[in-house]
């Protein structure tokens, strides 16, 4: 399959899956083991889980398909999640910075677009061997790992910055 293939099909696969998580947490009866990889109340951060997780594991399944044949697989999908959830993040405080409120319409289309952003950084960076390095590859593993358990250790233990805040309890975290 052609990497523009892989690249399409994680779009969609990341769409409807990360669509899905923001539901699972409910849906579970809230278990706290669905909590670590779904959303668990209505913060950025948690939110951020819709992108990361379907993305984590559409990785592995790419890695299996093709990626140990690329050297910058790692690094390179790694630098892509860190830029989709940068945007994410910037698009939405910028927006709503702007206007005062959110708008569920507007969040949405934040959610695609930063959904878009990472696999186009992962399509236009895979075809290049920048990032080949062993070091960089390390690197990669062990962002890929910190924010992983960033994601899991913060939902029960939530700093108390905006990122965090859930606007609908006032809480940060469980």
């Amino acid at each position: 399959m052609k990497l523009k293939t892989w690249h399409i099909l994680g779009i969609i696969f990341t769409l409807i899956t990360g669509s899905l998580l923001h539901f699972t947490y409910e849906w579970s009866g809230k278990n706290p083991i669905v909590a670590s990889f779904s959303p668990v109340n209505e913060s950025t951060w948690e939110h951020l889980k819709m992108l990361f997780v379907p993305f984590i594991v559409f990785t592995i399944i790419e890695h299996f398909g093709y990626g140990r044949n690329r050297p910058n697989f790692i690094p390179i999908k790694f630098i892509a999640i860190i830029v989709g959830l940068g945007t994410i993040i910037t698009v939405y405080y910028t927006y709503t910075g702007i206007l005062g409120k959110h708008i569920l319409t507007v969040d949405i289309a934040v959610y695609i677009l930063g959904v878009l952003v990472t696999y186009w950084v992962s399509y236009y960076y895979l075809q290049t061997l920048r990032f080949s390095y062993v070091s960089v590859i390390t690197l990669g593993c062990f962002g890929f790992i910190m924010l992983a358990l960033c994601f899991v250790l913060f939902t029960y233990r939530a700093p108390h910055i905006g990122l965090f805040y859930d606007p609908i309890t006032k809480g940060y975290g469980l």
